[in-house]
């Protein structure tokens, strides 16, 4: 890749960095950005403005994780920041290792730096094998290990598994992950209108708001999905921020824009919420194919259209 500084915005892509974290090997995943100059930020409202300012063509941010779930700060910055679409998904195995300055044994080990989330992925090992260690927060995995060298006050560093390949660290425990299947979901957001042709396993995100705090308000959103075959593979809340009890919904559901059950249903959403963001179609990472009952296939909807034009202009039976 590229790290020219006269690279145009078309060439470029941001990513969480510095190299070598998982950010970056979800990138690599991207055949498009092959050979291309990748930016490094440091957090997800850099690589998003980025994107909208045209510094990038594209961002490479996390905003799933099988065990700790949904990235709040990926969701708000996405509800918030307008003009966004998501382009495509990919999935990254997640485990980690403890590194150290070399020479440093796990018996040294009274401070471990370690980004919030990869803590909480490690935690079970780390107070199983180390019961009085202290945290320091760090911005990123790599930067966890990188600030060994920096004056940190801490002794070792909960990093990616080929950290050892970009610095000097001696590696005192392997597969230190409290859950050896964990995998982050990264999305790759541009501000492309341009829609991916459907490919039978397509997942749709979008940006829920109710229309009040009443009674039933999230039962009839929810309808606008069962009532049309549409499954949900997540349904997530996040406070709007004006006032107390008042949420959107982070939906990722099954099917693709142009299917004429996910676009249906997104119609029904359209007449009911104040507030639909709609952040994309696209190819699913596992590349499973969408089952559903053939009674929501596109034809019966587009018969269905048919009658009712059919009895609105009047004609025979």
């Amino acid at each position: 890749m590229t790290d020219a500084a006269s690279t145009p915005p078309e060439q470029t892509y941001s990513y969480l960095g510095p190299a070598g974290t998982f950010t970056e090997a979800a990138l690599k995943q991207v055949p498009e950005a092959a050979g291309k100059h990748w930016r490094s930020v440091n957090n997800v409202g850099e690589a998003l403005a980025d994107v909208t300012s045209g510094r990038s063509t594209a961002a490479m941010i996390a905003i799933e994780n099988s065990v700790e779930g949904g990235v709040s700060a990926t969701q708000d910055a996405l509800a918030t920041v307008p003009g966004l679409r998501i382009v495509g998904e990919y999935l990254v195995p997640v485990n980690f290792v403890l590194v150290a300055r070399p020479g440093t044994t796990l018996a040294d080990v009274r401070i471990v730096n370690a980004h919030p989330v990869a803590y909480a992925q490690s935690r079970g090992w780390l107070e199983r094998e180390l019961p009085d260690h202290g945290h320091i927060p760090a911005t990123s995995n790599v930067q966890a290990a990188a600030s060994l060298f920096e004056g940190s006050q801490a002794d070792a560093a909960v990093a990616p598994p080929g950290i050892t390949e970009h610095l000097d660290l001696a590696v005192l425990a392997r597969d230190i992950g409290d859950n050896p299947k964990a995998v982050t979901r990264f999305v790759l957001v541009s501000r492309s209108r341009v829609l991916a042709e459907p490919t039978g396993a397509d997942k749709t995100s979008l940006i829920v708001e109710l229309p009040d705090d009443e009674p039933g308000s999230l039962l009839a959103m929810l309808e606008q999905f069962s009532t049309r075959g549409v499954n949900l593979s997540l349904l997530e809340s996040r406070p709007i921020g004006d006032e107390l009890g008042r949420y959107r919904f982070v939906v990722d559901l099954d099917g693709h824009i142009g299917d004429e059950r996910v676009a249906d249903a997104l119609l029904g959403l359209r007449r009911t919420s104040p507030n639909v963001i709609f952040l994309g179609s696209y190819p699913r990472a596992d590349q499973r194919a969408i089952e559903y009952h053939s009674k929501f296939d596109d034809e019966i909807f587009i018969e269905a259209r048919d009658w009712l034009r059919g009895l609105l202009s009047g004609e025979p039976d």
